[in-house]
Formats: structure tokens, sequence, C-alpha cells
């Protein structure tokens, strides 16, 4: 009997542990997740004869070598930082891995071994980095087999909160990791435009952000994600002279953002003297910044309360954080929605053409999130494939080959995660 092996049960596993729970039953497997907390691993569980929940200290080298060893495959949805310990383990082990995570230095020191041992470890195999990768290569691969040349690429992704459930004035909800919505855009950001390579840091990311109009949605803001440039040779898009990859809020939210980057209330690094200290006097920084368009914005957040910050707060990003999953968090009847959106502009036969894809998923509850649908499910048909024998390539891989987005893509339509397209000829 095949086993599946997932490390992690929080907020982005619940969807894909559904689903592996209803592959093993069809194709009599056996299911283990393995997390630190076995409470919250026997609820994602349930009743599923065949699955079952164990607890894990994934730092202990021996009960996590057990684990693996056991398996046929592994998944990770651990912290990025702990994947490099499964990882090792399923090359000396000889298992192929699933993460939705970056190919990270670490990761890449494993590529030779990978495959000599003729695994296969497919990273990146989430929603954001995943989907974009496999929806952006599909439409790449099909615009140039009908000897298009593509001059601008551009890719935006957004975890937002539902229309329905939308009663704030950030228009956001925390759907995902606050410490990542914390640090957004901390580590600046580097992309291509007309041309030129425009770098920012950190204190310019969200000083311009621009519009898009999605159909459905309405207007939404986009800033820069990170280093666009690597994914120019990965796209294989040398010659376009507009590259970007973007995160997609409304356009409060970066109004909002803004005054508390400029304020250095997202410091991560410099160390807090909290006692006695009130929110009101942490967020005194922020008042050269306020104008008519953020005030709601920051009041909301709390960040003029006499309330004292967090005992347990050791920088500002610890109170940024708590502040954010006190008043920004998702209630149980709250509903998430992942919007993606890719431009392209390109030529074919000396005639200009743009083309807009667009996803829109919407959760259908604070647990079974549209997040946990688009980062679980990738991870979920592509370890499927593995174990029925569909996907063979060994080595270390994102998804951009066709014998990886074709299938995923194909299944995901089957779950209602698909794209809508529209080209238009413009000159």
């Amino acid at each position: 009997m095949k086993q599946i092996l997932l490390f992690g049960a929080g907020k982005s596993a619940t969807c894909l542990i559904d689903f592996l729970i209803k592959e093993s039953a069809t194709n009599g497997w056996s299911f283990v997740l393995a997390d630190g907390n076995l409470e919250t691993a026997r609820a994602k569980i349930g009743t599923a004869s065949h699955a079952k929940a164990i607890a894990v200290d994934v730092q202990n080298e021996t009960a996590r070598k057990q684990l693996v060893n056991s398996a046929d495959i592994v998944i990770s949805l651990l912290p990025p930082t702990l994947h490099f310990l499964v990882a090792h383990d399923c090359v000396l082990l000889k298992k192929s891995l699933l993460t939705a995570s970056y190919v990270d230095e670490k990761i890449k020191s494993l590529e030779t071994s990978i495959q000599k041992n003729g695994l296969l470890f497919l990273c990146e195999m989430g929603l954001d980095p995943g989907i974009d990768h496999m929806s952006a290569m599909d439409l790449i691969h099909r615009i140039k087999n009908r000897g298009g040349h593509i001059h601008s690429f551009k890719s935006h992704t957004g975890g937002l909160v539902a229309p329905e459930s939308d009663n704030n004035p950030w228009h956001y909800k925390i759907s995902w990791n606050p410490r990542n919505v914390v640090l957004a855009g901390s580590a600046g950001a580097v992309y291509k435009d007309h041309g030129a390579i425009v770098n920012k840091n950190y204190a310019s990311i969200f000083d311009d952000c621009k519009n898009i109009q999605i159909n459905g949605i309405g207007e939404l803001a986009y800033y820069p994600n990170r280093d666009s440039l690597a994914y120019i040779p990965i796209y294989n898009l040398q010659t376009t002279h507009t590259f970007i990859r973007t995160t997609l809020r409304y356009p409060a939210f970066c109004k909002g953002w803004k005054a508390i980057v400029d304020a250095g209330l997202s410091n991560d690094t410099d160390l807090l003297d909290n006692k006695n200290l009130r929110l009101k006097d942490w967020s005194v920084n922020i008042k050269p910044f306020l104008n008519k368009e953020n005030l709601e914005l920051l009041s909301f957040l709390g960040l003029f309360s006499d309330e004292l910050v967090p005992a347990s707060a050791k920088t500002s990003a610890d109170i940024l954080q708590y502040l954010l999953e006190t008043n920004l968090a998702m209630d149980a009847k709250d509903k998430d929605m992942i919007v993606m959106v890719h431009e392209l502009e390109y030529t074919i036969e000396d005639k200009k053409y743009y083309t807009h894809s667009s996803l829109i998923v919407n959760g259908e509850d604070h647990l079974r999130t549209a997040m946990a649908k688009t980062v679980g499910l990738p991870l979920g048909i592509a370890a499927t494939l593995i174990l029925k024998g569909k996907l063979k390539l060994t080595g270390l891989h994102i998804p951009i080959l066709p014998e990886i987005y074709e299938p995923v893509l194909a299944e995901l339509k089957n779950h209602g995660i698909g794209f809508e397209e529209e080209e238009i000829y413009i000159g």
C-alpha cells in the first residue's frame, strides 16, 4: 500500500488534506498527517479510516526520519526554514518531495543528489509561486507556438477578502501567514519597465501603486514583488521590454500601508522597551504621514489606542502583527478570495495583441479558504500524478514544463479553478 506523508496541518493545509483523504480512499493508499499539534491534525483528519494523525517535532531527527522512511512521497507545508530538514532526509532515504515554497540555496545544494538518486523534488507548487508559473507558461507557450513575440509580461496575484465579507476600510483580512503580510515589500523589488531596470527599496514600494480593473471585482492596486528579473530566463522572455510580478490589494490598503512603512512601524530588527508602552505612544512617529486618505484606516487598526502593547512583543513588527491579527481577522463566517491576472502584449505577423487572463477563486468558509484551495490542490494533484506513474520527471523542478502544468491545470479546472482569457487586437 502506497503512503503519502504530509508535514503541516496549518491554515493552508485543509483543502489539501481533504483532497488526499479522498484520493487515498479511491486508490487504496494510506495518508499520514504529521504536525506539532496532534489535536489540530486529528481535527483535520476527522474519521477517515485510512488516514492517521501523528504528533511530531520536525526537529527531532529520529522521529522525522522514521516518518519519511515509511512514505512513498512526502509533501511539506512547514515554514520554509524547516523544509531543508525534510528535504535532506528525502535525499538520504530516496523519497520524492513536494513543497509550495520557493527554491532556496539550501534546496539547490541538493540538486545533484536529487538527480543522481532519480528523485523528483517539485517546489513552488502552490498558488504564488505555483499556479502563477503554470498558467503563465501555458499562455507563453501557446503564444509562441502561434509565432508570437512577447513584448510585455505582467503577472498580478492577491489574497483578498471576498466582497460579501468586506466590511472594513482596509478591504482586507488575514487569510494566510500574518508575518508575511507585516514584512511584505521589506526586501525591496527589482523589475523591468519599458527596457529600464527599476530598483525599489522598501520605502518606495508603496509610493505609486498602479491600478488595474478586474471584471466582477472592480479596481485593484498592485505593488512589485521582490526579484522579478530572476524569472525572465525561467520563463524564457529575455527579449521582453517589460517584465514584472506583483501583489494585488485594494487601493486603500496601499495608502494605509505606505504610512506604516514610512513611519518604521513594520521594523523587525530593532528591539523595543515595551514596559508600560501604549499603542498610541508606539505609533507616534506616524503623525507626519497622516492624511485624510489614511486616518480612518490607521485608526481602525488601533494605532492610536490607549491599550498597552502586548508584553510578548519584542519589535514593532510584533506589535503590528498583533494589530493585524486582532483587527483584520477573518470571522468564522467570512470568506476570502484569490485574484490572479496575467497581462501579455505580443506581436504575431506584425499585428499587436493584448491578452488579459484572470482567475477568481472564492473560499467556502474560514477553513476551506480560497488560499487553502489554491495552495493545497496543486500539491495534491501533483502527488497523485506521481504515485500513479503519470509524472515521471526526475530532478529539481518548478512547474514550468508542459508535462507538469498541463495535467495539473486540467485537474484544477475540475475543482473550479480556471482562467478566463480575452485576446484583443491593438494594432
